[in-house]
């Protein structure tokens, strides 16, 4: 399995290597490479453009289905909102794991995604999240925690493409703090470069997702779990990308999402599963 980041700062102790360059050049980096591989193999190798918050579960799930399908997988990890540009713009992935379902949902009305493969995996969540060295306890006060002098700097995904970003806004705004708070927040390109903002210490809290929360880096950390009917539901989707040249096998990896061994690494890794598969059209 071939792992790919878009750019942002390292993040912890991820195996993912992160480089330092500009957005545009890092997409056709990505486009370079894995086009290269697809060359030399297309039948045997699925791409995928997943969601950040994926980081830690997708190796799980990627090695288990290698394990039963012998095909497999190059992933690289950054914001939905850009691998939906992405797509729209011909990068070369066979399989799209969004953490929003508007994205591939968007996609699939536009022609850029094959009918029917639509389906909801996952549901995300998020927390506050303060190093352990803080003084503060979010368990304590929540979000008004935030409120406190010694906190400058709140870390979040960028609002405009990352759903994790706009559900800490909702969460902040649904508390009455956005305003108060607004001057505060540091936007990282996604999920995981905010993460490493606050884990860093280049800020002193974060609104993250839950399942880099609990990564190795971050999970002796303190946390608060926002309450889900703060934030808009964190709906996350996959499709198979109408480009795909390997469309048989990206289908049995959506299959794959649906059985117990992929939803229980899904739920360890700070997910919520949906009761049933919901496939075909809008989640």
């Amino acid at each position: 399995m071939n792992l790919y980041l878009q750019p942002s700062p390292p993040f912890g102790r991820s195996p993912i290597a992160a480089r330092g360059i500009s957005h545009w050049a890092s997409i056709l980096c990505v486009f370079f490479a894995m086009s290269f591989g697809a060359s030399a193999g297309a039948s045997q190798e699925l791409r995928v453009a997943a969601a950040a918050d994926l980081q830690f579960a997708f190796p799980e799930l990627a090695a288990q289905f290698e394990k039963q399908s012998g095909v497999k997988l190059a992933v690289t990890f950054g914001s939905s909102g850009n691998f939906f540009a992405q797509i729209q713009n011909g990068a070369p992935f066979d399989l799209f794991l969004s953490a929003d379902s508007s994205y591939p949902q968007r996609l699939l009305e536009n022609g850029f995604a094959e009918p029917g493969t639509l389906q909801t995996y996952a549901y995300g969540r998020i927390v506050l999240w303060l190093p352990l060295d803080s003084p503060l306890d979010p368990s304590k006060n929540g979000l008004r925690t935030l409120l406190d002098s010694s906190i400058q700097k709140i870390a979040i995904a960028n609002p405009e493409h990352a759903p994790y970003g706009r559900a800490a806004v909702a969460a902040l705004q649904k508390a009455g703090l956005y305003e108060q708070l607004k001057n505060k927040l540091v936007l990282g390109e996604n999920i995981s470069q905010a993460a490493q903002f606050a884990q860093s210490g280049s800020a002193q809290a974060g609104i993250v997702a839950l399942s880099l929360a609990l990564s190795p880096a971050m999970r002796t950390g303190k946390r608060w779990e926002i309450p889900a009917d703060m934030y808009p539901p964190l709906q996350q989707g996959v499709v198979v990308v109408k480009a795909s040249r390997n469309k048989d096998a990206a289908r049995a990896f959506i299959t794959f999402l649906q059985t117990d061994a992929a939803r229980a690494i899904l739920e360890r890794n700070g997910f919520s599963v949906p009761a049933k598969p919901v496939t075909g059209g809008k989640p």
